[in-house]
């Protein structure tokens, strides 16, 4: 069975500091809809809430072959508020 492939140094390394610091800048701005995400996992969330910047921090995390670019442009252009 395949397994998926991570960026290891995502968290770590200075252009996932830059990606998450754009996502933190959208989700202070009114401009986008960015509510948290229901989590059935209690042990990770208590509150069965994952935060707006968890959310896609981890999905970046996980599909490395995604442009991060590409992806946050998507994304400002999908939660944007008309």
């Amino acid at each position: 069975m395949p397994t998926a492939k991570k960026r290891p140094d995502l968290y770590t390394s200075e252009e996932g500091a830059k990606i998450q610091e754009a996502l933190k800048n959208m989700a202070t701005d009114i401009g986008y809809s960015t509510i948290d995400s229901y989590s059935a996992n209690a042990d990770a969330h208590p509150d069965h809430l994952v935060s707006f910047v968890d959310k896609h921090m981890a999905y970046l995390q996980t599909h490395p072959s995604v442009d991060p670019d590409h992806y946050l442009a998507n994304l400002r252009l999908m939660t944007r508020v008309r």
